[in-house]
């Protein structure tokens, strides 16, 4: 774990000490270097579970995964964001890779924390850099409104959580995971147990989002840089993923009765964001949507409580985070040339620049699943297990899968074909820059299909 902390921290310095001409190359390949030797973390050879570096650090089959996608991401983030910060003066630049970077040394440290303290103060810790990248380098006049909403909804979610965990010790006598789920099962019965149930859940619903509590992310998503977009779509929403699935052990007998209101709203959710998404303007809007909806499918797959809701629920997790952030670099391409959002504005682009139609293509029938690519894979597990708990699910899960492959085709369409305005008269080439950016999300993508049992969490 600490091969891999320590040289992300040593990035601060040499962001900050590395020749201005050479900044940008050098902190990519560093981050580069990072992200593949993180690539060691995917190697099995302990029959335990976990492999440590100290007692408060430690790797298990649900994190790694996890945290290899945050370290494979300050790469392809520091990629992305060149075209648009490079004309900012020199300390702003500096300032942007060092925020960057410490939201990747926070982020893996809530995947590696042992201790549900620890890990509650890193999932608290990464709202900082979130929030400083969206209100001073976000696109519009909107972005300190989006900022509020991102933080207000972030901690009215997480503080009762803060209880939570303090009760949960007090009762208990540990936070750690590690022993957690050997600690007897507690006798819940009264109204305050259903509130503290609620309390240790809900930071991690408005962070997934749930529908309903989503409100912020559209908002957060549509007015960040694409970096931010990008963190946020791929990494941080995944952390709720995570903390509930860390968390469930001690909640299980009350789960089964509590739990319903949840899931159904979970699975409305799919089909609501779903349909919001068939009638956006705004690209990006779109694809923040897309995100809720796909969130919502893990949520209900982490809320059933199987080994395939939960195996389901990390495949997607992974799948939709290389997917989501890939569409964002494209939705970014676009915007560096149009300097617009709007669908109806940059249509008939598939002419002007194929290569980039064929990146599009391949991400847009990604994040509608489909075969044999891993989002399939996850949306196929939690489907199932949503079916053997109730019947009712698959009218909610089939209707959501149809709304997804209509809403990806109608992005595509809108982007890519049709007649192309006459106002494009001057437009940028599409740079190896870019075709290498989506080519690391996709590859990946292409890959676990070969091997899935990577990123299928404990139930290999």
């Amino acid at each position: 774990m600490l091969k891999v902390l320590i040289p992300t921290i040593m990035l601060i310095p040499t962001t900050w000490f590395t020749n201005k001409s050479w900044l940008w190359t050098t902190t990519t390949l560093q981050s580069l270097l990072i992200a593949l030797f993180s690539l060691h973390w995917l190697k099995w050879d302990t029959e335990v579970g976990w492999t440590t570096s100290n007692s408060y650090l430690a790797t298990d089959p649900l994190s790694t995964p996890l945290l290899v996608l945050t370290c494979w991401l300050l790469p392809l983030m520091i990629l992305a964001s060149q075209n648009h910060i490079r004309s900012e003066p020199m300390n702003r630049q500096r300032s942007y890779i060092m925020l960057l970077i410490l939201l990747q040394s926070f982020l893996i440290m809530a995947f590696g924390a042992t201790e549900m303290i620890m890990f509650y103060i890193m999932f608290e810790a990464t709202l900082i850099p979130t929030l400083i990248i969206i209100t001073r380098w976000g696109n519009q006049a909107e972005r300190l409104n989006a900022g509020t909403y991102f933080l207000f909804y972030t901690l009215a979610g997480s503080l009762p959580l803060l209880v939570a965990l303090l009760i949960l010790h007090k009762n208990t006598g540990t936070l750690s995971v590690l022993t957690l789920q050997y600690s007897p099962n507690l006798n819940l019965h009264t109204w305050a147990n259903n509130i503290w149930w609620a309390s240790c859940l809900m930071a991690f619903l408005v962070k997934m989002p749930l529908y309903g509590i989503h409100l912020w992310l559209p908002k957060a998503h549509v007015e960040a840089p694409v970096a931010g977009s990008m963190i946020l779509a791929a990494v941080l929403l995944k952390l709720g993923g995570y903390g509930m699935m860390r968390i469930m052990v001690v909640l299980t007998p009350m789960t089964k009765e509590l739990a319903y209101p949840f899931i159904i709203l979970a699975l409305w959710g799919i089909i609501m964001t779903g349909s919001i998404c068939l009638r956006q303007t705004d690209l990006k809007s779109l694809i923040a949507y897309s995100s809720v909806s796909h969130m919502g499918l893990v949520a209900a797959g982490i809320l059933i409580q199987t080994p395939w809701g939960f195996t389901g629920a990390i495949i997607l997790m992974i799948a939709h985070g290389l997917v989501s952030s890939a569409l964002f670099c494209l939705a970014n391409t676009n915007y560096e040339r149009m300097h617009s959002r709007t669908l109806l504005l940059a249509r008939g682009m598939q002419t002007i620049l194929p290569l980039m139609a064929s990146w599009w293509f391949i991400s847009n029938l990604a994040n509608l699943a489909l075969p044999p690519l891993p989002n399939l894979m996850g949306e196929l597990t939690i489907i199932s297990s949503a079916f053997n708990w109730s019947y009712w699910t698959i009218v909610l899960t089939g209707l959501g899968t149809l709304i997804t492959a209509a809403y990806s085709l109608y992005m595509f369409l809108m982007t890519q074909r049709g007649p192309t305005p006459t106002y494009f008269y001057s437009l940028d080439p599409s740079y190896t820059r870019e075709h290498l950016l989506i080519f690391l999300h996709m590859m990946p993508v292409m890959l676990l299909i070969l091997k899935p049992e990577l990123m299928w969490g404990w139930y290999a």
